[in-house]
């Protein structure tokens, strides 16, 4: 029996990881997919022809970009202001119907940015955002898996959202199969026929539910031993994945096993705090080659940010309300993403494409982030020091 659950939470843990990697977060690579919008002419009757002082003519594609920009922006906006409703549906629903959403609104955006040409490029201002709220409502489903490796949880957390930071590299093979010669048209219609597929296959190992709780199903079983289980053996298997998706750090004199695992949490979220102040650094500093460690720094301070944050809410608050709390946070950092676009108006006008004062601004606001793991880890201190709790 144990060998059949350790099967099924493994299966579980590979097919969801490999959601999260090939569609979750693709909308990171977006630079890559202009790339070839470009060359496939969208947007470019934006572009002017520019009598310079010398009498010769250049091409000004600022509104253009600015298109682009803006459709970046409305898309990463939804991603995360849609995650405070996607995470009500998940809390109140369950992961059946999540999931079928996600499908619907994602197999649903590839196969219209599949379709769509240089006239009707507009449809991407519908198309992006479908395709960002699918791919954060893969990822919310998936955030539960973690609840299957125990006091392993937060690992599982932050691997799966590294798996949707690092599915923007999806864009960028797209980008290098359409300079070999495969059609915008041929990419996509594949990514939603794989994507449909998988997220398909998944719901054969995927609970019905929120994963501590329901019951998998006999066929879910079966795939890993070979046969049918009968009813009473599945919930002695379900009996023990709760129990292990219960377990905390072990906890400390003087506190209870909710403040440990709190406590625990507070080297990640300073860490989580010092890349991502390490990422704005470099990100003012105009050397190109450390531009490179810029980029590093970025995905992986974002891999961070993401699962950190997601790993506190497992650990401070009740399950059942993981997905509002998720969504919550999420929605507010889309009102602050809203600032994308003016900021690079700003930049590209006023700044005249100097964003040195911008980079200063996002340092200091970076580090107020430092101020979330000393209250953490202050409020440890005051638990420690009251009298022991249950």
């Amino acid at each position: 029996m144990l060998g059949q659950g350790l099967c099924l939470r493994v299966a579980t843990l590979l097919t969801g990881l490999l959601e999260c990697l090939g569609f979750a977060g693709v909308l990171f690579g977006w630079t890559s997919l202009v790339y070839v919008f470009k060359a496939e002419h969208y947007f470019d009757k934006l572009c002017e022809q520019d009598a310079g002082p010398t009498g010769n003519f250049t091409t000004d594609c600022k509104a253009q970009d600015e298109r682009f920009s803006l459709i970046f922006t409305l898309a990463s906006f939804m991603n995360n202001f849609m995650t405070f409703p996607a995470g009500y549906i998940f809390d109140r629903f369950k992961t059946t119907v999540a999931r079928l959403i996600a499908i619907f609104l994602y197999t649903s955006a590839t196969l219209t940015i599949a379709f769509i040409s240089a006239d009707s490029a507009f449809l991407l201002f519908l198309a992006m955002p479908m395709l960002t709220v699918g791919g954060i409502l893969f990822l919310i489903t998936n955030l539960q898996v973690g609840n299957l490796f125990g006091k392993h949880r937060s690992t599982i957390i932050t691997l799966y959202n590294g798996a949707f930071d690092s599915s923007s590299a999806i864009f960028l093979i797209i980008k290098l199969l359409h300079e070999q010669g495969v059609s915008l048209k041929a990419s996509f219609i594949f990514l939603s026929v794989f994507s449909a597929w998988h997220v398909g296959r998944t719901f054969l190992l995927m609970p019905q539910g929120h994963i501590p709780y329901p019951l998998p199903s006999n066929y879910s079983y079966g795939l890993c031993s070979g046969n049918d289980t009968r009813e009473e053996e599945k919930t002695a298997e379900s009996g023990k994945l709760e129990l292990q998706s219960k377990e905390f750090l072990p906890a400390k004199e003087g506190s209870s096993a909710m403040t440990a695992a709190l406590c625990s949490a507070v080297p990640s979220l300073a860490l989580t705090s010092l890349l991502c102040l390490g990422f704005a650094l470099c990100a003012s500093v105009p050397i190109l080659p450390l531009q490179y460690v810029t980029f590093i720094l970025q995905v992986i301070s974002r891999s961070f940010l993401y699962g950190g944050n997601a790993a506190f809410l497992t650990l401070a608050f009740p399950s059942e309300h993981f997905g509002k709390l998720f969504g919550l946070v999420m929605a507010l950092s889309a009102i602050v993403s809203l600032l994308q676009f003016p900021i690079f108006t700003f930049i590209k006008g006023t700044l005249k494409n100097d964003p040195f004062y911008v980079n200063v601004m996002l340092v200091l606001a970076t580090l107020l982030t430092f101020v979330h793991p000393f209250m953490v880890y202050w409020e440890c201190g005051r638990e420690r020091k009251s009298p022991a709790t249950a």
